[in-house]
């Protein structure tokens, strides 16, 4: 069970997240955007805020932290940045380095994960595997020992941060007999380890995240990066998720608030047929349906939250969290459309938030887990 943050903890946090993303990412963002990656210093910056490390523990570099705690920040910097590519690259670390932290030895902890909290490195985690998608338990990158090291063969695609990582925790077959679940380990890989390629990959939306195409050509991994036991990776994969998509469903909340907030100022300032957008009821009426998604999508991120906090990750939370994903998602999705049509051009320019979401809605609808992987997937933890 985690110490509950406090009102004002979660107020400070929130006021500092504010912040950062109006004084030091909004004025930036869109030359970002163009160059499709943000500085390096911004991961350096963000590990000064004390927010790299936020839910990591002191030994580590970190600072112990509730889930309510945690979500705060996150739906914050969702919500005033307005950008999923800044959100998802600059917090790839909080994919890449539970597995290490979870099952790695003590060792390899301490050689992977201070660095990444004090903003000198990068994490970042690769399943994904071309022509694989959401078929983890079908993954080919094998992993074979020879003496003391793996030598790691295969690719992975739509890998974030991978252009940049300086650190990938991949999941390898380490058994080539088992072509199920039961023969992948997680293997972690430095980046600069001789055989290991890297290609950008261009995108509808995240432009300011880097998103690699890895190969790997008999890269030679030390042992000792084997995160666990041989043929645990599944298990890792899978308990990964949770977390992710828990994070990914307080992303959508924020940026379907940042939507309706850009959609109320506008129809605040703009004026049709000699009145105020606001003031017909047909946009009030778009602005209140925006409001009832995004209102029950809090609250379901309020319980689910409230039930990590309290150690309650059974099999009915895991289902409610793939369920909130879907309906977070759907959320984001109204309410850029939403908001792009209040809007009206202008929600067709480059440069509003609602345009930049809109465009960025798919990703995360389909990452972490697609909503038709997500519904199985609950059905069968309520033993549908």
């Amino acid at each position: 069970m985690q110490t509950a943050a406090t009102a004002e903890d979660i107020s400070h946090l929130q006021s500092s997240a504010q912040r950062f993303a109006r004084q030091e990412v909004a004025p930036h963002l869109a030359d970002w955007e163009t160059a499709q990656a943000f500085p390096r210093s911004l991961y350096t910056r963000a590990a000064e805020l004390g927010w790299l490390g936020l839910g990591y523990p002191e030994h580590l570099g970190g600072t112990p932290a509730s889930a309510a705690l945690r979500n705060a920040l996150t739906e914050t910097l969702a919500r005033e940045s307005g950008s999923g590519g800044l959100m998802a690259s600059l917090f790839s670390h909080n994919i890449g380095l539970p597995p290490v932290l979870h099952w790695g030895s003590d060792a390899l902890q301490a050689e992977v994960i201070p660095g990444v909290l004090r903003g000198e490195k990068i994490a970042a985690l690769a399943i994904t595997e071309p022509g694989g998608g959401s078929d983890v338990a079908a993954l080919r990158t094998t992993a074979r020992l020879d003496g003391g090291d793996y030598v790691v063969d295969g690719e992975k695609v739509f890998i974030t941060s991978g252009l940049r990582a300086d650190w990938l925790t991949v999941a390898v077959r380490t058994d080539p007999a088992n072509k199920g679940r039961g023969g992948i380990s997680m293997l972690v890989v430095p980046g600069d380890a001789t055989g290991l390629s890297r290609s950008p990959l261009h995108k509808m939306g995240w432009h300011c995240s880097d998103t690699a195409h890895l190969r790997f050509d008999a890269v030679r991994v030390p042992a000792r990066f084997l995160v666990g036991q041989e043929g645990a990776g599944f298990k890792m994969i899978m308990g990964n998720f949770n977390g992710e998509r828990l994070s990914m469903a307080v992303m959508a909340l924020g940026f379907a608030e940042r939507c309706y907030t850009e959609a109320l100022d506008w129809a605040r300032r703009r004026k049709t047929f000699g009145s105020a957008l606001v003031e017909h009821q047909v946009i009030r009426h778009k602005l209140m349906d925006m409001k009832m998604r995004i209102e029950s999508t809090r609250a379901w991120v309020d319980a689910l939250t409230a039930r990590l906090d309290h150690g309650d990750e059974g099999a009915d939370w895991v289902a409610q969290v793939c369920l909130l994903k879907n309906h977070a998602t759907q959320t984001m999705q109204f309410c850029a459309d939403q908001g792009v049509q209040i809007l009206g051009a202008m929600g067709f320019m480059n440069g509003t938030a609602c345009e930049r979401i809109y465009r960025e809605v798919k990703v995360m609808m389909i990452g972490g887990g697609a909503e038709e992987i997500m519904k199985e997937l609950a059905a069968r933890q309520l033993g549908l």
